[in-house]
């Protein structure tokens, strides 16, 4: 069996999409001939926005994990320690001094992102076990994006081995990029750093056509080696659950709210059938920002609309197969076409018509449209979505289709052949 080393920073008991989607990979490339090997950071260094234990019961049997320690650089500007901000900012964004100048710190001095305090450890591990193991495929995946300098460093060290750098969101361009107020200098050497990336790395994945295209606009090499794989959900999930029609129709919204994600249209569409005369419930499972949270009560009633902690992956996937139909949001920022989150596969899967905000020319439509699994939306188009609700329901019998090539067995399929191709 060969080896692959496969270095990442969320690992269980992390949580999110980035955890789900090596996990996954790990699960099934032994039955392609692969052996997985984890590099990851301590649980007890790690900064992680969430954890989630229940995910440690995926890992397969027999799987090797190699864990290091790291810096916490968060520590040198963050008094808060326990709350790491998340993607997206969804606990809120201070916009006084303190938030600011954190921010600018964090944006300035801890290039491409705080978590290169774990590089260093991590990197004298992967040698060791490249040349222990005799491993000569090697797979960083970010973010953070600083994960990609261990790649970059261990290429340079080891000219032999085939570096495959997994990009799962854009770097530079990432919506949330300008709240960090780089600095001119500092945006030109974080854009060195992903230029050098893209350069150097053997072979490049990532999850959708327009992110692809977004890194081979910066360099002009990594379009012919780019492989496009991505998220997807694992039918394993799904067995154990029975699906769900709740009694009042329920739409259900899964993950990570920030004040980033538009949602006053579909508000105003809901809430207007509230007044109208009929039962509908909105349901937030996860982190919620207070101002999302204080836009969202008045115009619907606290009778109608819940916002329940964070789910672990299994809570959520009940909430997902227990719902009427499932909201997605795409941020609204000029980079949102690219935008592709690990959530939509298993909404997909969970067979609940998807109701997306955000362009209808981005990734994350064009998945929508192929397998049939709901209706894309401008972020004001109130009229629209309210139309689009009351035909759900009049109408609520759903049936998606073309979902088995985004199963995880498929998906790591594409994966070895990336590798090997």
């Amino acid at each position: 069996m060969q080896k692959v080393l496969i270095i990442t920073y969320y690992w269980p008991p992390g949580s999110g999409a980035g955890v789900q989607r090596w996990l996954k990979f790990s699960k099934y490339l032994p039955s392609f001939g692969w052996e997985p090997l984890i590099l990851t950071v301590d649980p007890g260094y790690a900064t992680w926005p969430a954890t989630d234990i229940t995910l440690e019961k995926d890992i397969p049997a027999g799987t090797r994990i190699y864990k290091t320690a790291a810096k916490d650089y968060f520590r040198l500007y963050r008094k808060d320690k326990k709350n790491i901000p998340s993607a997206g900012f969804a606990s809120g964004v201070s916009d006084g001094f303190r938030g600011r100048l954190q921010r600018f710190i964090r944006g300035n001095f801890f290039i491409p992102d705080p978590r290169r305090g774990w590089n260093r450890d991590a990197f004298n591990k992967a040698r060791e076990l490249i040349i222990n193991e005799k491993i000569d495929h090697v797979i960083t995946t970010s973010p953070p994006h600083s994960t990609q300098l261990i790649g970059l460093k261990l290429k340079k060290k080891f000219p032999g081995i085939k570096w495959i750098a997994d990009l799962r969101d854009p770097w530079t361009d990432i919506y949330y990029y300008s709240m960090f107020y780089p600095t001119e200098i500092s945006k030109a050497i974080d854009t060195n750093y992903e230029k050098m990336v893209l350069r150097s790395a053997d072979k490049i994945i990532t999850v959708g056509k327009s992110l692809k295209d977004l890194f081979s606009s910066k360099e002009s090499s990594a379009a012919g080696k780019t492989f496009i794989i991505t998220n997807g959900f694992d039918e394993d999930d799904f067995n154990s659950i029975q699906p769900e029609s709740p009694d009042v129709f329920t739409v259900s919204y899964i993950g990570t709210l920030s004040d980033d994600y538009p949602v006053s249209g579909f508000i105003s569409a809901f809430s207007q059938l509230i007044s109208s005369g009929l039962k509908l419930k909105l349901r937030f499972a996860g982190l919620v920002s207070e101002n999302m949270k204080n836009q969202i009560r008045p115009e619907i009633g606290n009778n109608d609309v819940d916002f329940l902690p964070y789910a672990n992956h299994h809570e959520a996937i009940k909430y997902m197969t227990g719902s009427s139909a499932l909201l997605l949001i795409i941020p609204d920022h000029k980079s949102n076409r690219t935008i592709l989150t690990g959530k939509l596969f298993e909404y997909i899967a969970a067979g609940k018509p998807v109701i997306c905000l955000g362009p209808a020319d981005g990734d994350a439509a064009a998945i929508i449209k192929e397998t049939s699994s709901g209706k894309v939306f401008n972020y004001d188009e109130s009229a629209q979505i309210r139309d689009y609700l009351i035909h759900l329901l009049q109408y609520p019998k759903h049936e998606s289709k073309n979902i088995d090539a985004f199963s995880r067995r498929k998906l790591t399929e594409k994966l070895v052949q990336a590798i090997t191709g």
